[in-house]
C-alpha cells in the first residue's frame, strides 16, 4: 500500500511557524525521522520511537498511545515501507490535535462591542509578552484593542504591560499595585464602552500557591466584566510555557480548575528542543491550542494549525513543496 504523500506549499504563517519549531526540528524530532530511513518496519523501530516521543516531552500515556496506534495501522494495512509508516505516525499525530482543535468555540467580534479576553498562566511563562503579541495580532485585522493590568499583586507586570502598550500604541487601564483586580477591570470595561474599543485583554495574576484565592480572584473578575458585557470573558486563554515540558501541563490542569479556559498558547515555542507537549495538553486536557509564540518580536505569534504544527516539527522551510 501505497500512502499520499503529506506535502503541500506553505503560507507565510506556514513559514513563520516553521522558523519557529527549528530548534526542535532538529533535535529529537531530527532523530524520530531518521527511525524510518531503514529498509524495513522492525520491533526496535516501535522501541526507539516510543522512547524518542517521550524525550520530546509527548509524555507517556501519548506517547504509547501514539507507538500502538502504529503497530495497529502497520498491521492492518501490511505496510512494508518504513517511509509509508511516517506517514502513519505523521496521521495519527494531528488527528490527536484535531480532537482539541475541533472544541474551539466560533467568535464573533463586533466593531465597538468589546471582544474581552481574559488571560491567565503562572508567572514567569511570558505572558505579559504573548499579550501583546496578541494585542498586536488583533491590530492586524484592523481591530482597536485595549490592555488591563489586571495582574496587581506586581509591580513588574504592570510596569511591563504599561512598556509594551506603547510599543504598540495600545492604551493600557492600570492601578497601582496591590490595588484590587476587579477595579482595574472595572475601570477597563468603562473605558473600552466609552471608547468603542474592539478588543479588551485583560492581565491575571499568576500565583498558583494558593488556588482558593485564585479561584475567588478569577470569578471576581469575571464577574466584573459580565456586568458590562454579559457574555464576557468571551476567551479564556491560559499561558503555557513550551519550556517546562510536562510541567506546562500540570500548570494547565490546575488553572482548569480555577476557571473555565477556552483556549490555550504556547509560548517560547522558539527556545525549546523538545516542542511536545501539544500534544500531551491536547490529549489531557481537550483545550484547543489556538496560538503559538514563535520568537521574541512583538509579530511572532502563529494561529495553530494542526497539520502545520506536525509538518514544521518533521520537516524544514521549503522541504518537501
Amino acid at each position: 500500500m501505497v500512502l499520499n504523500r503529506l506535502f503541500r506549499r506553505r503560507s507565510a504563517p506556514d513559514v513563520q511557524l516553521e522558523q519557529g519549531l527549528e530548534k526542535t526540528r532538529r533535535s529529537v524530532f531530527s532523530e524520530i525521522t531518521r527511525l524510518f530511513d531503514r529498509s524495513a518496519i522492525d520491533e526496535e523501530l516501535y522501541v526507539d520511537l516510543e522512547m524518542l516521543l517521550i524525550q520530546a516531552d509527548l509524555g507517556w500515556d501519548v506517547s504509547q498511545q501514539l507507538v500502538a496506534e502504529l503497530r495497529a495501522r502497520v498491521t492492518r494495512d501490511r505496510l512494508r515501507d518504513p517511509a509509508d509508516a511516517r506517514e502513519v505516525l505523521r496521521t495519527e499525530m494531528v488527528k490527536l490535535l484535531e480532537l482539541a482543535t475541533r472544541n474551539r468555540k466560533v467568535k464573533i467580534l463586533q466593531r465597538g462591542v468589546p471582544f474581552v479576553i481574559m488571560v491567565a498562566g503562572v508567572n514567569g511563562v511570558g505572558k505579559t509578552t504573548s499579550i501583546a503579541k496578541l494585542a498586536a495580532y488583533h491590530q492586524r485585522f484592523g481591530r482597536s484593542v485595549m490592555l488591563a493590568a489586571g495582574d496587581t499583586f506586581r509591580a513588574a507586570a504592570i510596569d511591563q504591560l504599561a512598556v509594551w502598550g506603547d510599543r504598540i500604541n495600545a492604551p493600557v487601564i492600570a492601578h497601582r499595585q496591590g490595588a484590587d483586580p476587579g477595579a482595574v477591570v472595572f475601570d477597563a470595561m468603562q473605558a473600552a464602552h466609552n471608547r468603542n474599543v474592539d478588543v479588551l485583554i485583560v492581565d491575571t495574576a499568576g500565583r498558583l500557591h494558593n488556588k482558593a484565592n485564585l479561584m475567588f480572584e478569577l470569578t471576581k473578575i469575571r464577574k466584573v466584566m459580565q456586568r458590562h458585557v454579559s457574555e464576557a470573558p468571551q476567551e479564556v486563554l491560559l499561558v503555557i510555557d513550551a519550556t517546562s515540558g510536562q510541567n506546562g501541563l500540570i500548570q494547565a490542569k490546575e488553572f482548569a480548575k480555577s476557571v473555565e479556559i477556552t483556549d490555550i498558547m504556547i509560548a517560547k515555542l522558539d527556545s525549546t528542543s523538545k516542542g511536545g507537549i501539544a500534544f500531551s495538553v491536547a490529549k489531557e486536557l481537550g483545550t484547543p491550542i489556538s496560538y503559538v509564540g514563535t520568537g521574541e518580536k512583538v509579530t511572532d505569534l502563529a494561529e495553530f494549525r494542526p497539520d502545520t504544527y506536525v509538518d514544521s516539527l518533521f520537516f524544514g522551510v521549503g522541504e518537501g513543496l
